[in-house]
């Protein structure tokens, strides 16, 4: 057989031996916006519901406590980007933020609120030096886009907390109260709470709609248990999901981890989304070993990284210099760890390392 289509089929047996479904769903009954349902989640679980399949949606509609017609909220949300393409991981809303009436983004106190693009505000621009410029103009939110890319490079993307306060200090020192960044909601576009690139949807017959205000999705009660959209600030009882974690503070090599966590859990971690991401550097902390392995693995054959669960490498978070084919192709065997210490990105190691290691259950 050849050895590419081995190794993909090789790739569903992988998914099928670990038990893709790996969430447990929890039905709130409280009634909440679909912003303070996000938070709720967030809080006490791991965040609004994600679904990957059917066998997702019907674990989630065996959860729910009450019949009939009534609507209940999941992950899923008109989707935010930034102005250069790149995806929005990092959200720092302020209270009851975005509102879902409007579709471009400002900072405010080092919060962020949606706003309508056509009103005029000052702004911040990215340069090619990595440095940002405020521009002490009026312009409404694509003329100010314009004047970006014209000029220096693009309206200010906000990756990370350390970039929000540059840009809450640059709006501080030129005592602005509001001032335009590159975010904005991309029409007819959706995406998942916990940044999963889940594409399984389940609407009902003529959704989700076109335009106005729905812009977060709920499921029917009814034996369907079929999608629509809806105003995010409709409050409706909510769904949560769980997927727990475990460090196993015992010096394995990968295979050997992969072993344990499939005997005494379900599977080695994968890192899909931001949100893994935080709850896994919030574990490897507590290490024994200098790097932590993953459910990461290199292919050869391929010439690609990919998850055990079956998930493809599409969120990464890799340290600079790891993660490339240049990098790996001199190995005959290499896995995805991630650094205990202060960077906590990803490092390609020999599968043979004895490392502490994260299960998920």
């Amino acid at each position: 057989m050849d050895q590419k289509l081995y190794f993909i089929l090789l790739l569903i047996a992988l998914c099928s031996v670990s038990e893709c479904v790996q969430r447990q769903y929890y039905h709130i009954t409280e009634r909440k916006t679909w912003i303070e349902a996000q938070r709720y989640c967030r809080e006490k679980y791991t965040d609004l519901a994600t679904v990957d399949d059917m066998n997702d949606m019907n674990e989630l509609k065996k959860s729910l406590i009450h019949g009939g017609f009534e609507y209940v909220w999941i992950g899923l949300q008109r989707k935010w980007q930034w102005s250069s393409g790149e995806p929005a991981l990092y959200l720092n809303w302020g209270f009851a933020q975005p509102d879902g009436k409007d579709e471009c983004a400002f900072i405010r106190n080092g919060q962020w609120h949606d706003w309508p693009c056509d009103k005029d505000l000052t702004f911040i621009c990215n340069s090619s030096n990595n440095r940002l410029v405020f521009v002490n103009q009026t312009m409404n939110w694509r003329d100010a886009q314009s004047y970006c890319k014209q000029h220096h490079t693009d309206l200010v993307s906000v990756r990370n907390q350390n970039e929000n306060q540059q840009v809450e200090k640059i709006r501080n020192d030129n005592q602005i109260a509001d001032v335009w960044i590159g975010l904005f909601r991309v029409r007819d576009s959706w995406q998942w709470s916990d940044q999963s690139n889940s594409s399984f949807r389940y609407w009902n017959t003529g959704e989700p709609n076109v335009g106005g205000v729905e812009n977060c999705a709920a499921v029917n009660q009814n034996t369907q248990g079929q999608w629509a959209d809806f105003p995010c600030f409709n409050h409706f009882y909510f769904v949560c999901h769980e997927e727990k974690l475990f460090l196993i503070k015992e010096n394995l090599t990968w295979s050997e981890a992969l072993r344990y966590c499939r005997q005494n859990h379900v599977d080695l971690v994968s890192v899909h989304s931001e949100e893994i991401q935080r709850r896994v550097m919030n574990l490897v902390k507590q290490a024994s070993t200098v790097a932590v392995w993953l459910g990461l693995r290199y292919s050869r054959i391929l010439g690609i990284w990919y998850w055990v669960s079956g998930e493809t490498v599409c969120y990464q978070n890799w340290a600079p210099g790891n993660g490339t084919s240049e990098e790996d192709c001199e190995h005959a065997v290499r896995s995805g760890a991630v650094q205990s210490g202060e960077a906590q990105c990803w490092i390609s190691r020999p599968e043979t390392d004895k490392l502490n290691f994260i299960c998920r259950y």
